[in-house]
């Protein structure tokens, strides 16, 4: 197995970590903060909007099993990366579209993408930022698997089937 990690941020990170979850591939997820300045901040304080951290879902997942070309097109399907600031009802930096590159090759993958992207199918440009993966942040405990523990939080996500 040949294990690679992806961060990306698309609204609220519920939905998100619970569509990911469903790639297959994937081997593990984890929602938390990432992009800001605040050290080890709580959802209250990213919520606030004084940390600069976006609500992110850190994506496990067998390069062997799914690229992450691949990923990035689940991405940019699941949500509007035109959309500056928010997510369907959700609004606030903390909702801001983005993509967190762990070297130069898933940065060229995620511009490539974007190029393409702002081409062909999007009528306003692509607002989806990309900047290196920093410090991580693991959300609180209940935030993790959200969804799945409760059947709610699904917010702006489309679920047909990936």
């Amino acid at each position: 197995m040949s294990q690679s990690t992806a961060t990306f941020a698309a609204g609220c990170f519920w939905g998100v970590q619970y569509y990911f979850d469903q790639v297959p591939g994937v081997i593990a997820t984890e929602v938390g903060y990432t992009g800001g300045t605040t050290e080890n901040p709580s959802y209250e304080q990213v919520c606030a909007h004084g940390t600069g951290r976006a609500e992110a879902v850190k994506v496990s997942f067998d390069q062997q099993k799914v690229s992450y070309e691949t990923l990035l097109k689940h991405f940019f399907r699941m949500h509007d990366p035109t959309q500056l600031n928010r997510q369907g009802p959700d609004i606030g930096d903390q909702y801001r579209s983005a993509i967190f590159y762990a070297d130069d090759g898933q940065k060229a993958s995620a511009q490539k993408i974007i190029d393409e992207l702002n081409e062909a199918k999007f009528k306003s440009k692509i607002v989806t930022t990309l900047k290196p993966v920093g410090k991580w942040w693991p959300a609180e405990d209940y935030h993790q698997k959200y969804t799945e523990k409760t059947g709610r939080g699904a917010c702006h996500i489309d679920y047909a089937p990936v």
